[in-house]
C-alpha cells in the first residue's frame, strides 16, 4: 500500500502542477477580465502539500474593452513569489479555499478615477455559473508597493512602500480587516495602521469605505528641506477613499527652521479630509500650540501638475501668542529682538520646489503686539529715554533713572525670500507715537526702518534746564499735526546691534496716516 501510495503521488504531483497553474490563471483572468501570466508554480511534500509560485502578473490596467494607450503598460498586479499550504483534496476541488497565504514582493497599481475598475463586476451570480475560484481567509504580504495612478497628465502618481500588510476575512462583498506597517517617504517616518477596508465599489472606487487608527512615529522632519525635528502623531479615520475624515494629534518637541536653528515645542490637534486617490489634504482646522502661542490654521495641501512636492495654502490666526516665539522660530539671532503679546492673521503659501522652506515661504497679513520690550538693553534704554523726554521729563532721561516702558505696535507684513517687509506700522510708547516702514532679514543681518516720531511734549519741554530757554523759540516750527514735536528717525545695523538715529535726510513717503 505504501509503494502504491508513493507511485500515485509521484504521478499526481507533476500532473497537478499544470492543472493548478491553469486554474489560477483562468480564475484571475476571469475575475479581472485581463490577461494573466504565471511563470512558475510547484507543489512540495516537505511540510504537507505546500504550493510555491512566482512571477504572477495581471497585465493591463485598461483591459481589452478600454485599451491602454501606452505601448507596454506596467502590470496592474505583479507578485514576485507566493506560498500557501493545502490538502490534496483542496488543490483539486473546484473552489480552492485557503486558510493562509504569504506573498513576498508585490506591486499594485490602482487606476485613476474614471479609469479601469480594479475589481470589475462579476456577473456569474446572474448567469447561474458555478462559483469557482480562489478564496483566501488570510493573506500576509511582505514588501508591497502601492501606486495610485493620476488622471491628470504629467501629475506624478502616489506611491507607498508597505513593509508588511496582513489581510483577514478577505471578500469582495464585505469589509476585510487589515494591519499595515509602512515607511512614509516624506517626511520619513514609520506608519502602523489597523482597521477595515471595503467592500470594494466597482462602479466608483472612490466610494470604497474604510476606517481605522494609525500611529506615525520616528518622523524625521529633516527630510523636508529647511526643517528639522522629530514628530510623532496618532489618530483615527473613517470615510471613503475619495474623502477620509481624520482626527488626530501631533507632537514635535524640537521643531526648528534651519535658517534659525532654535528649537521650539509644537503640539497640534487637527481635523482633516484626505483624498487617498490624489493625496490632496484639506485641514479644517489645525489647532496648535507653539511654545506659548496658540495658532489656528485651515487650508489645503495639494499636489501640482508636473512639479514634485506639495503646494500649501493656509489661512493662519495667532492669538493669544508671543512675538518672541515667532522671532525665535524664524530669526537667526537669540534672544529674539522683541518680547510681547501677539495677535496676527495672515495667508501662508509654500509652493513646491527644491529650495528650503523658508526660501519658498510667503506670508501676507497683519499683526498687533502689546506690552513689547526690546531684549537689546541699549536699545530699550534709548526707548525709555525717548519716552521720558516725550512726556516732558528730560531730567529722568538716562539709563539709571528712566522708567522701563513697554511698547505696542501694529501694521501689515509681507514675507518673501527670507525678508520681512513691514508697512504702515504704528508704534506707541508712553508719550510718543512712531509711524514707520521697513524690513529685516530672517538671518539677522538686515535691519532697515524709516519713519517719524511724534511726541506729546514740545521741543523745549524735551530738553529741559537752561537749554529749554534756547529752544523755546523753535517750538512753533517743530509742532506738526497736533504733536509737540515730529521728527524723522531711522533704525539700521543688525538685529544683534541695532542703531537708532535721527533721519533728516530721508524723504518719507506720503501717507494718510502721517
Amino acid at each position: 500500500m505504501l509503494v502504491v501510495l508513493l507511485i500515485a503521488l509521484a504521478w499526481i504531483l507533476p500532473h497537478a502542477e499544470p492543472i493548478l497553474h491553469d486554474r489560477v490563471v483562468h480564475a484571475l483572468s476571469a475575475r479581472f477580465k485581463s490577461p494573466v501570466e504565471l511563470d512558475q508554480i510547484h507543489i512540495s511534500l516537505a511540510h504537507g502539500f505546500r504550493v510555491e509560485g512566482g512571477g504572477l502578473r495581471i497585465l493591463y490596467l485598461a483591459g481589452p474593452s478600454l485599451p491602454d494607450v501606452r505601448q507596454k503598460p506596467p502590470p496592474m498586479l505583479n507578485i514576485r513569489s507566493f506560498q500557501f499550504q493545502a490538502s490534496l483534496r483542496e488543490l483539486l476541488s473546484p473552489t480552492l479555499r485557503l486558510v493562509s497565504a504569504r506573498v513576498q514582493g508585490a506591486e499594485l497599481r490602482i487606476p485613476p478615477p474614471g479609469g479601469r475598475n480594479l475589481f470589475p463586476h462579476d456577473d456569474r451570480a446572474h448567469t447561474g455559473q458555478p462559483a469557482e475560484g480562489l478564496f483566501i481567509d488570510r493573506i500576509i504580504i511582505d514588501d508591497l508597493k502601492i501606486v495610485i495612478e493620476n488622471k491628470i497628465t504629467g501629475k506624478p502618481p502616489l506611491a507607498f512602500d508597505v513593509s508588511n500588510l496582513t489581510l483577514t476575512d478577505v471578500g469582495l462583498k464585505k469589509p476585510f480587516n487589515y494591519e499595515a506597517t509602512l515607511r512614509n517617504p516624506k517626511p520619513v517616518g514609520d506608519v502602523h495602521s489597523t482597521g477595515h477596508f471595503g467592500p470594494w465599489q466597482s462602479d466608483n472606487p472612490r466610494d470604497t469605505p474604510l476606517d481605522g487608527g494609525y500611529s506615525f512615529t520616528h518622523v524625521d522632519l529633516g527630510s523636508i528641506k529647511g526643517l528639522s525635528g522629530t514628530l510623532s502623531s496618532t489618530g483615527n479615520f473613517h470615510g471613503t477613499l475619495g474623502g477620509i475624515l481624520i482626527d488626530g494629534s501631533a507632537d514635535t518637541p524640537d521643531l526648528r527652521l534651519t535658517v534659525s536653528g532654535h528649537p521650539l515645542p509644537l503640539h497640534a490637534d487637527f481635523h482633516a479630509i484626505v483624498d487617498a486617490t490624489t493625496g490632496d489634504t484639506y485641514l479644517q482646522p489645525v489647532n496648535a500650540l507653539l511654545q506659548h502661542s496658540r495658532v489656528v490654521a485651515s487650508g489645503s495641501i495639494t499636489r501640482k501638475t508636473g512639479v514634485p512636492g506639495h503646494d500649501i495654502e493656509l489661512d493662519v490666526e495667532v492669538g493669544p501668542g508671543r512675538i518672541d516665539d515667532m522671532l525665535t522660530l524664524a530669526g537667526k539671532t537669540y534672544p529674539p529682538a522683541l518680547r510681547g503679546a501677539l495677535t496676527a492673521r495672515c495667508r501662508l503659501s509654500i509652493p513646491p520646489g527644491p529650495d528650503r522652506v523658508t526660501q519658498r515661504m510667503r506670508l501676507n497679513g497683519s499683526f498687533t503686539v502689546s506690552q513689547g520690550v526690546f531684549t537689546n538693553t541699549r536699545l530699550q534704554q534709548q526707548i525709555n529715554g525717548i519716552s521720558e523726554r516725550a512726556r516732558a521729563r528730560p531730567e529722568y532721561a538716562n539709563a539709571q533713572m528712566a522708567e522701563a516702558v513697554t511698547s505696542s505696535m501694529k501694521g501689515s507684513f509681507n514675507l518673501a525670500n527670507e525678508q520681512m517687509q513691514i508697512s504702515g506700522m504704528t508704534y506707541q510708547m508712553p508719550g510718543a507715537t512712531v509711524l514707520a516702514d521697513g524690513q529685516y532679514g530672517l538671518d539677522g543681518k538686515t535691519l532697515d526702518f524709516h519713519g517719524t516720531v511724534r511726541t506729546q511734549a514740545t521741543a523745549s519741554e524735551m530738553v529741559g534746564g537752561w537749554k529749554q530757554l534756547l529752544v523755546m523759540p523753535f517750538d512753533r516750527f517743530l509742532k506738526k499735526n497736533g504733536a509737540g514735536v515730529e521728527l524723522p528717525f531711522k533704525v539700521g545695523g543688525t538685529q544683534a546691534d541695532p542703531k537708532l538715529d535721527l533721519d533728516f535726510g530721508h524723504k518719507a513717503k506720503p501717507s494718510p496716516a502721517r
